[in-house]
């Protein structure tokens, strides 16, 4: 997210054309996601875990981040199914992440967004709260990016909406007798 707004249709009289105005500033606020689904258990609900951070990623900062994941999942399992991203299969990443007894790392195949719960989500995040955003500070633009969190987590079908809409499942397939 910049502080460029993302430009979207919005209403106004009739011959008064909306104008938006804005300091033309490449600042941006990157954000890290992940949906959590509970293999085993799914009346526990979706998880959603954010992290917000000026300027981009590296490969510390997403390890950084993995570690609050490992205290937010608290001693259980997890399967973290990951995109393309260069800083997700660095040298560095990829020995951390051999040190870890509590994370298994799985890939989607290349070029498929499409099966990406968390590409859902963003476009959802995206196209509402910062929609429009003029902001002057990086500060407006986590606002509103929190403010959209806020909105996907209070509804509890709309994670589960980005998972359907990919066709794939956190339950593992029953094996035949």
């Amino acid at each position: 997210m910049s502080l460029l707004p993302q430009v979207r249709r919005t209403y106004a009289s009739r011959g008064r054309t909306p104008l938006l105005r804005h300091r033309l500033n490449w600042k941006r606020v990157s954000m890290a996601g992940a949906l959590g689904y509970h293999a085993t258990d799914p009346e526990r609900g979706p998880r959603l875990c954010f992290h917000l951070k000026p300027g981009s990623y590296d490969t510390a900062a997403l390890i950084e981040v993995l570690e609050q994941r490992k205290v937010f999942y608290d001693g259980e399992q997890v399967i973290l199914v990951r995109d393309g991203l260069s800083a997700h299969w660095s040298r560095a990443m990829r020995a951390w992440v051999a040190e870890q007894d509590w994370l298994t790392l799985e890939q989607l195949p290349a070029y498929a967004p499409e099966l990406n719960p968390v590409e859902l989500l963003w476009s959802s995040l995206k196209k509402r709260e910062p929609a429009n955003l003029a902001g002057d500070h990086l500060a407006d633009v986590a606002d509103a990016t929190e403010q959209g969190i806020h909105r996907i987590n209070d509804n509890p079908q709309l994670p589960w909406s980005f998972l359907t809409h990919t066709k794939l499942t956190p339950h593992p397939p029953t094996p035949p007798n």
